[in-house]
């Protein structure tokens, strides 16, 4: 199987569910609504001989029928919504005038995006600009990382993992000192 997800989905609830609210024709009270939806999981599509890869379905229906390919950070390469990929560009944008790593940033990051739309068959085109930068081949992985998917060498994200596993647990109360695990 091509794209398989390794974790589990979590979706907002809709207002017509669990609301809580036994009130008539009342709204339900959704505190996720507005939010864009939370990419998650792990998938291992393919790349085929003309550089596309078969987005997994769940990842395409989250991110839209338009998104944005760019350089990721760790030679990966990030797939966003175009509203996400948009607000990103135009926080960089407010900063970038004056201050010249800003600038530098933006350059690299806007001149190696591209717009994407899925074909028929929900495969993306990877430019080869993009598939040289993260060194894709053949085997990949496709990560869901909350507003974004990554696209990885497969052997470079289980080696990234690998590298990751023991600062997870060391950094947890640094990065996540006010989330509380019920």
């Amino acid at each position: 199987m091509d794209d398989q997800q390794t974790m589990p989905n979590v979706q907002s609830t809709s207002a017509n569910q669990n609301s809580g609210n036994s009130g008539v024709g009342a709204p339900a009270f959704d505190p996720m609504a507005g939010m864009p939806p939370l990419l998650l999981g792990t998938y291992t599509p393919k790349i085929d001989a003309k550089g596309r890869l078969a987005l997994p379905a769940k990842l395409r229906g989250q991110l839209g029928p338009g998104m944005v390919m760019a350089r990721g950070q760790e030679r990966c390469i990030y797939l966003l919504p175009q509203v996400e990929f948009r607000r990103i560009a135009m926080q960089i944008q407010r900063t970038s005038m004056g201050n010249k790593a800003a600038r530098d940033y933006l350059r690299v990051f806007l001149s190696g995006a591209v717009d994407q739309e899925p074909d028929k068959q929900g495969r993306i085109l990877v430019p080869q600009m993009l598939r040289d930068y993260a060194n894709l081949g053949t085997d990949v992985v496709v990560i869901g990382v909350g507003t974004r998917a990554e696209i990885w060498n497969k052997q470079a994200w289980e080696e990234y993992l690998a590298a990751q596993e023991q600062g997870y647990s060391d950094i947890a109360d640094d990065v996540l000192p006010a989330v509380e695990f019920s």
